[in-house]
């Protein structure tokens, strides 16, 4: 979250007044008012958890064991600073959903380090990790001594570098960086994902785990649920 395009198209086929009425949790006037509040008292925690709200209730019913915040809000509340928003956003995911806070960001290495200054330990982390450095701010071997010390759980993404890497590089690579948990991919069909999917896995089963700490082993069956 947040899913922009969602809200935008919701304004052009319902209008403003109806796409409100679709979105927000609750009566749509004490949920106005309610963000008035905040806003009027630049109450950012409140307004945090009331967008929450607004994105999870499509939502309702289902399981969602982590919640992930997109890279541009992560990205500019840690430009900004504002590790006590992240730090809420921890909470208010544990408390009120029962789930795990996930983020995804462009800059894996300082966020890691605010998380932990926030005391969110073992945080679920989605950056891009690839061969060429491709969106990773602070450099390729930054990352990597990052991934290497098992402070966190990372999600690989953007793995093929915008089309840069071919798959089998670009797989061969993530596979080789010790503890990634799981790995996201784009793909075109449903024989891409077969064959991203079945090479992940034929080339993490030829990974020497002893040389590993206990608890950085790929997780080769989160890929296979996912996959199949």
């Amino acid at each position: 979250m947040p899913y922009a395009h969602k809200y935008a198209n919701a304004v052009t086929e319902l209008g403003t007044v109806g796409a409100l009425k679709e979105y927000m949790p609750g009566g749509l006037f004490s949920t106005l008012t309610r963000g008035g509040w905040a806003y009027l008292n630049k109450d950012f925690i409140t307004m945090m958890q009331l967008l929450i709200d607004v994105e999870m209730k499509m939502f309702t019913g289902l399981k969602t064991p982590v919640i992930f915040l997109q890279n541009v809000l992560t990205d500019l509340l840690l430009g900004l600073g504002m590790k006590d928003v992240l730090k809420a956003f921890h909470e208010y995911i544990s408390s009120k959903f029962h789930a795990e806070a996930g983020y995804i960001t462009m800059n894996l290495p300082r966020l890691l380090d605010v998380l932990e200054d926030a005391k969110i330990e073992n945080p679920i982390i989605c950056s891009s990790i690839n061969k060429i450095g491709f969106r990773m701010c602070g450099g390729k071997d930054l990352y990597e001594q990052t991934i290497a010390s098992g402070r966190f759980r990372p999600v690989a993404m953007q793995v093929l570098a915008a089309g840069a890497l071919k798959p089998r590089e670009a797989f061969e690579y993530v596979c080789s960086q010790p503890g990634i948990e799981s790995i996201l991919f784009g793909a075109s069909s449903k024989e891409h994902i077969r064959e991203s999917r079945d090479m992940i896995l034929e080339m993490s089963r030829g990974w020497n785990h002893e040389r590993w700490e206990p608890g950085m082993a790929f997780r080769e069956n989160a890929v296979a649920d996912i996959c199949n």
